[in-house]
């Protein structure tokens, strides 16, 4: 199947449009570095075009109508959002689904120590990451501090051009010989991914006695509950992300990509996003579905496995046609899904890990998988031959370029998505999503091209697939 460079065939105009997604997109990923924020981000985004809360709703009972726009939080970190159709509920609805959760480190629940006159947070890496990648890079802290007068305390360091910025240290090159002898699962072990946090000792004039007057840790201590209101034992009821500082970034002296925290698998949930914004009037009911703990396995209150977005449709479908447990099963069947999620883009420098034929490439558009899952498609959706047909007729229609591929050769390569979860309810579902290099890392690359392809297919799917 021939592969075509698209940046080759866009008009002044469409150049245009390319360019005003991908800022509002580089926007959206600095404003939104963790569930929480992206969350907070969507719903300021859907209220100001006319979207309104479901639990508002439920509280004094409506029918809906074609053109409604509602949505519903579960917890803080997965959002749902429909646009009634023309159609009735229970004949399905077309949704768009991504995670918005990346690789990251957390803090654990009692992370505050020091050691030889040095304040650390000790760690635990959440997702698949390389290691060593985390290692002296300017890192900052994004998260809640829930006090138990119910008081939630935001924090974000790291991010102004003023803020100080955080770092896990790693051995230096002149003392590292046995280290480099290791395998690269074992360069940098999890134990020693601790944040260092302070090398201060607190000033002579507190009032504390003459052992405390020296500690590195008090001064952090000081500073924690000056800044934030925060005592240690808080720590325990926090929930704080260790994410790369900085803003995304051009990438190229063509300034044709992208570089940034995050993009898995936000360069999907995004675009998703302004797609939904996008879409009038549709046959179908749309839905967009932005969910957490995919790089987990989807587990949990807020992932995908939970029964949010069930119980979410069975609310829609009692404020629609009434009560009716049949109907929210038939519009969960009935449904059709792209679960969007990132690919792996061909890497010349790596060409052994992919099969070349079957591979995505940066500049050629929406790219398909078939099936994920590993090696014998464990653990894949592997969606039909006939609703393949059917998507691609509708990008086709909508001019949208797209391009199908695999994750890595047979025996190498393998990753899981939401897929094989919706398609539990019986709808069709297929993964689609932007190829983006360095997967997993703390900074991944995207083409601006890609990003634009992606935007136009969603738009393309929530609109005319039946």
């Amino acid at each position: 199947m021939e592969r075509k460079n698209i940046w080759t065939s866009y008009s002044q105009q469409e150049l245009e449009k390319l360019e005003a997604i991908n800022a509002d997109y580089r926007n959206c990923l600095d404003r939104g570095k963790t569930e929480r924020e992206c969350v907070r981000l969507t719903v300021e985004r859907i209220e100001a075009q006319g979207y309104r809360n479901l639990d508002d709703l439920k509280k004094s009972p409506q029918t809906l109508k074609p053109g409604d726009k509602v949505y519903a939080v579960c917890m803080d970190k997965t959002i749902a959002m429909f646009q009634i159709g023309k159609k009735p509920l229970q004949e399905g609805m077309n949704i768009l689904g991504a995670h918005i959760d990346s690789p990251r480190i957390d803090v654990k629940q009692n992370p505050l120590y020091e050691d030889e006159d040095m304040a650390y947070l000790d760690t635990h890496y959440y997702g698949g990451i390389k290691k060593y990648q985390w290692v002296t890079l300017p890192l900052a802290i994004h998260g809640v501090v829930a006090m138990k007068d119910g008081a939630v305390q935001e924090i974000c360091i790291g991010e102004k051009e003023d803020d100080p910025v955080f770092v896990i240290t790693d051995l230096l090159i002149h003392l590292a010989g046995q280290q480099m002898e290791k395998k690269a699962s074992k360069v940098v072990e999890g134990e020693n991914l601790d944040l260092l946090i302070g090398s201060r000792p607190i000033d002579q004039d507190e009032s504390l006695d003459e052992k405390e007057k020296k500690a590195v840790k008090a001064n952090v201590l000081h500073l924690l509950k000056e800044y934030y209101h925060m005592e240690e034992e808080d720590f325990a009821s926090a929930e704080l992300e260790i994410v790369p500082a900085g803003k995304a970034r051009e990438c190229g002296l063509d300034r044709s990509m992208i570089l940034a925290y995050g993009q898995d698998d936000r360069v999907c949930a995004f675009t998703s996003l302004f797609a939904m914004l996008d879409v009038e009037a549709p046959e179908r009911t749309a839905c967009c579905l932005l969910v957490d703990k995919e790089e987990i396995g989807s587990v949990g209150a807020t992932g995908m496995q939970s029964r949010f977005f069930e119980n979410t449709v069975a609310e829609l479908i009692a404020l629609t046609d009434g009560e009716s447990e049949l109907k929210v099963r038939r519009a969960l069947q009935n449904s059709k899904m792209l679960s969007s999620d990132v690919s792996a883009a061909f890497d010349p420098l790596y060409a052994e890990a992919f099969e070349k034929r079957s591979a995505a490439f940066f500049g050629s558009g929406l790219v398909y998988n078939k099936f994920t899952g590993s090696r014998g498609k464990s653990g894949s959706n592997d969606a039909s031959a006939e609703y393949l047909a059917r998507v691609r007729r509708v990008m086709d229609e909508a001019g949208v370029a797209y391009q199908f591929a695999e994750l890595g050769k047979v025996d190498i390569g393998g990753g899981g998505t939401i897929a094989y979860i919706m398609g539990n309810y019986g709808m069709e579902v297929i993964d689609s999503g932007v190829a983006v290099l360095n997967m997993h890392a703390p900074w991944e690359a995207s083409s601006k091209a890609d990003v634009y392809e992606a935007y136009k297919g969603y738009c393309a799917f929530l609109e005319k697939m039946s």
